[in-house]
């Protein structure tokens, strides 16, 4: 069984998982459709497999049993060209909502072994990015070389398979490992514009589907401090990822690497109907040169420590609360906070990732089938968020990296199936 269901989900995830711009910059704002329904919060509250993917060792707290699940994710990203630098003195919008919407699966399984020890694995689409303006992007002077009546954006995917493993210690504390074998592909369209500075001009557009791989780990602790109290805590590693080889010349070496990111929570059982979840979560996308690195730094695209999207790291708060209304029927709702990574700096190359969301809230049920199985569904939505750039106007050359506005909001519906053993 176990061998079975890591082929169906690693088969699952492969070809089912689209691109999609997530919430926390580029990360889900929570994986598994509990979490998602209670604003992500999930390093201490073990509901099922799918806790395993932000805490391993939720896996010595969770019942033994699988679930499948998939997000309908539907984005609407706008940017807007100043009108001092849009060459007809009169600002120029489009949107880059060429793919509307987005199917983003996901999928766990878990199961208790003698001696203190649980394993399973999980399989889900851990965000991505997507801009496909399909009429050409309104950059006048500077457009980034998509002809008009051509698609101008880029498209990343980015999968998550995590064996997992978890030790209890004892009857109220365990500790979890996952190892994370990670899957890219990324493709880019109209991006002509960049040839004149980059390392490798015939790497850089244009190029069809690249692919990447990378490994890396998960290790977290949970705990229950009283009758009431839990707490959690997780550390995911940075994954190297290896190189896109064809498309050498945009990012820095290549590569497009997964930053590493550290999660802490409590879950604390407020009546025997209502649990209460809070998580705060900081991604260092800084530390990593395709996300983290200046788009002015001096060096060509495609460089060693070349330029990147000039992301900040982006510390996230998650609140959730799950009511039992009765046997058969559960509700939650949750809030999700994560100052934009993006800054009014560096607005111009962030036309192709305006990852700009700052406030979500959820909601979401969970519904008893039978004693062993329930459907689960949440629904998220992201409030619009515009960061201005900040226009510094040059004495002569290019558009400069300030020159657009970018704006956001999100909605996405999931639903999923779990089954205890």
């Amino acid at each position: 069984m176990f061998r079975k269901t890591t082929l169906a989900v690693s088969v699952l995830l492969a070809l089912g998982t689209q691109s999609a711009f997530a919430t926390n910059g580029l990360a889900p704002t929570g994986l598994g459709q509990t979490h998602k329904g209670m604003g992500g919060a999930a390093a201490a509250y073990a509901a099922g497999p799918m806790s395993m993917a932000t805490n391993p060792a939720s896996a010595s707290f969770s019942p033994d049993g699988y679930e499948v699940g998939a997000e309908v994710f539907i984005p609407n990203r706008t940017v807007t060209l100043q009108a001092p630098f849009s060459g007809t003195g009169t600002a120029q919008e489009a949107d880059g909502n060429g793919d509307e919407m987005f199917l983003i699966p996901e999928a766990g399984y878990k199961r208790d072994m003698k001696g203190g020890l649980s394993v399973g694995i999980v399989a889900y689409g851990n965000g991505g990015m997507n801009t496909a303006y399909d009429t050409g992007v309104p950059f006048g002077a500077g457009s980034f070389g998509g002809a008009p009546g051509t698609p101008t954006g880029i498209d990343l995917k980015q999968v998550f398979v995590s064996p997992t493993a978890s030790y209890k210690i004892n009857d109220n504390v365990a500790i979890g490992a996952s190892a994370n074998l990670v899957y890219q592909r990324f493709e880019a369209d109209g991006l002509g514009a960049f040839a004149g500075f980059s390392s490798d001009p015939t790497s850089l557009s244009d190029r069809g589907g690249s692919k990447a791989s990378g490994i890396g780990a998960t290790v977290g602790i949970q705990g229950k401090l009283s009758d009431k109290l839990s707490a959690g805590l997780a550390y995911r590693s940075k994954v190297n990822m290896g190189k896109f080889d064809e498309y050498q010349g945009l990012f820095p070496d290549g590569t497009f690497d997964v930053p590493a990111a550290t999660t802490a929570g409590i879950a604390y059982q407020a009546t025997p109907q209502t649990l209460i979840a809070a998580d705060v979560a900081k991604i260092e996308y800084s530390s990593v040169d395709a996300t983290g690195n200046s788009p002015s730094n001096g060096l060509p695209f495609g460089a060693v420590n070349g330029p990147g999207f000039g992301w900040e790291d982006q510390t996230v708060y998650k609140v959730g609360v799950k009511h039992q209304l009765n046997d058969g029927l559960a509700l939650m709702a949750g809030y999700n906070r994560g100052d934009s990574p993006i800054g009014s700096g560096v607005t111009t190359v962030n036309v192709l990732s305006p990852g700009v969301v700052e406030d979500h809230i959820s909601l979401g049920f969970e519904k008893r089938l039978t004693p062993k199985s329930k459907i689960t569904g949440s629904y998220i939505h992201a409030f619009e968020k515009t960061v201005e750039g900040a226009g510094t106007l040059p004495p002569s050359g290019p558009i400069p990296m300030d020159a657009y506005d970018l704006t956001m909001e999100q909605d996405a519906v999931g639903i999923g199936y779990s089954v205890e053993f």
